[in-house]
């Protein structure tokens, strides 16, 4: 069923920055870095989607951030994500928070809160393409902390999969409840802001439905006029397209997105795969 209420725009890919540096090829949706654009500063608690691709053997050296929560969506390759008190060559074990090496249907968050620094560095011998994602935490100064897990490739042929969901403690969480670090969707990353993240790849001909909220029950603050941010991953040279609530005027390709205004939760976002290949899509459902 059409979401007649809804406002879509379109963002193309075309109209996005783009920053070529020879080891990083990046396109921003949202300003960033020299790429400013008065109109795409942010979209409720999203203020950065980035689709990256860095060359083998290089990579973000240390860096610090402080008071966002940050997310890496790999798509293609590996990337090996290290928190600065680990040494390279001297890490514990194969994966853990501080350290992991990240694949296709990894997400590695980070909450920077009062400060964290952290390396993303390209190990292997060929491209990572993934995307970096910002979004603005509900409350400054949240204690640091990093959460890795890996998402099912089968599942997200099923349908579309909650990736981050909302800290079910929200804003006022204890120490204790910041700790247990319990998201309001089960088997998610929890997220300190109103926003829930998903993720599916759709097979040519195929239609799912994101529900806006990420669920009917009451995960998310804000229930009405609601934010939703699709992204359709360059994946498939080309190949895939995606047509939003069944409208003519919105069929998105590869690197394109759309902003959806005016939902609320429960509303279905019908999202068809009008392409010749599997489209891999990702939502950002905000306040």
């Amino acid at each position: 069923m059409a979401l007649t209420h809804a406002r879509i725009t379109p963002r193309r890919s075309s109209a996005r920055g783009h920053a070529a540096h020879g080891w990083l090829d990046s396109y921003h949706t949202f300003s960033f870095a020299s790429y400013h654009d008065p109109a795409f500063m942010s979209f409720g608690a999203l203020r950065v989607l980035n689709e990256d691709r860095v060359a083998a053997g290089t990579g973000f050296p240390t860096h610090s951030h402080r008071d966002a929560e940050i997310f890496s969506y790999i798509l293609q390759g590996e990337l090996t994500h290290r928190d600065s008190m680990v040494a390279k060559g001297r890490e514990a074990g194969p994966h853990g928070d501080s350290f992991y090496r990240m694949q296709w249907g990894d997400v590695q968050f980070t909450t920077g809160g009062t400060g964290i620094a952290h390396s993303e560095q390209n190990e292997s011998a060929h491209p990572v393409h993934f995307l970096q994602i910002w979004a603005t935490p509900w409350t400054r100064s949240l204690a640091p902390r990093y959460h890795t897990r890996t998402f099912s490739e089968a599942a997200k042929r099923a349908g579309f999969v909650p990736i981050l969901s909302p800290l079910a403690a929200g804003p006022g969480a204890s120490a204790a409840e910041e700790a247990a670090a319990a998201p309001s969707i089960s088997d998610t990353i929890p997220i300190h802001a109103d926003l829930v993240m998903g993720a599916g790849l759709i097979g040519a001909g195929r239609r799912f439905e994101w529900v806006v909220g990420g669920t009917l029950e009451a995960v998310v603050r804000k229930r009405r006029d609601r934010r939703v941010y699709v992204h359709v991953a360059m994946t498939k040279g080309g190949k895939a397209r995606v047509r939003l609530d069944g409208r003519e005027g919105v069929v998105l390709g590869e690197g394109d997105g759309a902003f959806v205004e005016g939902v609320g939760v429960g509303d279905g976002l019908g999202v068809e795969s009008v392409g010749e290949e599997e489209a891999e899509v990702v939502v950002l459902d905000s306040d």
